[in-house]
């Protein structure tokens, strides 16, 4: 078939929420809202059987959801055969396990992600708030924006009440057979610990969670427990394995509308984190922090959520720097971090 050099649309609108869409036979598309600026999660039902349905992801934990959920679950009359969950971030594991528990449907995870939404949630070490502030205060976050996210607390437990203490484990390349056809699990790496994505060869579909969006760029951050990771660089490589699905697949994002041109979107991806690598080369003089570098990366008022994410994004960008042997990492006497140029 033909490559598609740009990306299509074949909807130019989304369902409202609680409304269900077909977007192939078998394939339905629901919209769920969240509290954000980035209102909206897409979520997928799948048939499995005239009376059962597979969900593929769940939603953020609001009493809204809650009531979207019971009237389209009531509307289809089919009980739930499983639920999916991509990632362990609050919009998708939110309301997993309270799905699960309607009628004792198994959710299906990856280790890390599994363990990766219990570690936020029950705040262990490395992943819990104070952690998280240390960190950021060592790449030299100002003391009032550190005290708003220490305000703010624990959000994730707002948008996900409860987590499921088991799952059924999924591996990259395990095969789910949902109404007779087959979905390849493949796990990307960067945005969280192991994104499960699902891909269909016969109907040419993947259901791609946040590793493949096709307006914004999913967000890339390094936790406190393994500062000096490199998700970025473990982003470009789970894209790179992506770039091998057939260029016409037909791609249902978490976020935004579903669209063709694999190639073009993830070319698209390789060449906006190059543009963000070299503006913070351009921007180094002298010595810097992960801080110092937030308006040059972000160059718009940023909320307390979004500086979260936003210094997240900054350490991982720099980091990869690192490893590309483009900056070095400096440590203080004191703890602090920062960053020069190596040429």
């Amino acid at each position: 078939m033909t490559p598609v050099s740009e990306l299509d649309f074949p909807f130019d609108n989304h369902p409202a929420s609680a409304e269900m869409r077909t977007v192939l036979p078998g394939i339905h598309w629901v919209r769920m809202p969240l509290p954000y600026a980035l209102d909206h999660i897409n979520l997928w039902v799948l048939d499995d059987d005239p009376d059962q349905v597979v969900l593929v992801d769940a939603g953020f934990g609001l009493d809204e959801v809650k009531q979207h959920w019971d009237s389209l679950l009531e509307t289809m009359h089919r009980r739930i055969a499983g639920v999916v969950v991509t990632h362990c971030h609050p919009d998708h594991v939110g309301l997993a396990d309270w799905l699960s528990r309607r009628n004792g449907a198994p959710i299906f995870m990856t280790q890390g992600e599994y363990f990766g939404a219990h570690a936020v949630w029950h705040q262990i070490p490395g992943y819990s708030i104070p952690d998280m502030l240390d960190s950021f205060r060592r790449h030299g976050l100002d003391q009032t924006r550190l005290d708003a996210l220490e305000k703010r607390g624990n959000a994730y437990r707002n948008g996900v009440p409860s987590l499921p203490s088991r799952f059924q484990r999924m591996f990259s390349g395990d095969v789910l057979s949902i109404n007779k056809h087959n979905w390849r699990v493949i796990v990307g790496h960067g945005h969280s610990p192991e994104h499960a994505c699902l891909y269909c060869e016969e109907l040419g579909v993947l259901i791609s969670g946040d590793m493949l969006l096709p307006r914004i760029t999913t967000n890339i951050s390094v936790f406190a427990a393994t500062p000096n990771d490199d998700p970025l660089g473990w982003f470009l490589c789970s894209l790179y394995e992506l770039k091998g699905l057939p260029d016409n697949t037909l791609v249902l994002p978490s976020h935004g509308l579903p669209f063709r041109g694999v190639h073009a979107r993830i070319d698209q991806l390789e060449a906006h984190h190059e543009e963000r690598c070299e503006t913070l080369l351009k921007a180094m003089s002298g010595v810097c922090s992960a801080a110092s570098l937030l308006e040059t990366l972000f160059p718009r008022p940023l909320d307390t959520h979004q500086v979260m994410f936003a210094m997240g994004e900054a350490i991982a960008h720099l980091n990869h720097l690192v490893n590309r042997r483009e900056l070095r990492r400096l440590v203080d006497a004191d703890g602090s971090i920062r960053f020069e140029r190596t040429g």
